[in-house]
């Protein structure tokens, strides 16, 4: 045994459907990447993730949606991205030029490129919780949870745990010589039989035992 199908949509089902991996439901879209497991869990059972979920996100803009291996999104999830940009140097931010008849005319487009944030990265093994927004640009790090209701403005730092709105650091899971030795060992690397013989130690607390671990 080597654990479920990454590539199957709904791995709990037919028992539960509302859990889906994300690998599988991201299909063919050039402008994200998802890692194996990563799983969006929905109590109405819809399949739109990345239309319904991830704002905004348009293949024209150019920014890029990273999600690591083994991420849990909980229900109500939203990652806005660079696409809901208004322009914010001049007096108003109402986007005039969207709307045509006239109003694009004399529109700077670079004016509104200057306030996109980048890519947005979701490294491996981070927890999200109920309704939490993630804002465009943040890199969230392996390993962090987010809190229920948390509005993500800027990085996380891996293994850390924030909550708020604006989302601030409340702690990290471990101390820094530990996070350190995790991140070198990045379990969510190995192959899934090295992954199903370890379980023990990743769940578990024991650094050595995961260092240790073939």
């Amino acid at each position: 045994m080597t654990g479920p199908d990454p590539d199957t949509l709904a791995p709990m089902a037919p028992a539960y459907d509302g859990t889906v991996f994300l690998r599988p439901l991201a299909g063919g879209r050039g402008n994200v990447t998802v890692g194996r497991y990563s799983y969006y869990d929905d109590r109405d059972g819809t399949r739109d993730f990345f239309d319904r979920n991830v704002l905004h996100h348009y293949d024209f803009i150019g920014d890029h949606l990273t999600i690591g291996p083994f991420c849990a999104f909980a229900h109500g999830t939203r990652i806005v991205m660079n696409g809901g940009t208004h322009a914010m140097d001049g007096f108003s931010t109402f986007p005039f030029n969207i709307f045509g008849h006239g109003w694009e005319v004399g529109f700077d487009p670079a004016s509104w490129e200057a306030g996109q944030k980048g890519d947005t990265v979701i490294g491996a093994d981070v927890w999200i919780g109920d309704h939490t927004t993630i804002m465009p640009g943040v890199t969230i790090g392996p390993g962090a949870i987010i809190a229920a209701g948390s509005m993500v403005t800027q990085d996380v730092a891996p293994y850390a745990v924030v909550a708020g709105n604006p989302a601030r650091e409340v702690r990290r899971r471990f101390d820094a010589p530990t996070v350190d030795r995790l991140l070198r060992v990045a379990w969510w690397d190995w192959d899934v039989a090295r992954i199903t013989r370890n379980l023990d130690a990743i769940r578990g607390a024991d650094i050595a035992a995961l260092e240790a671990a073939t």
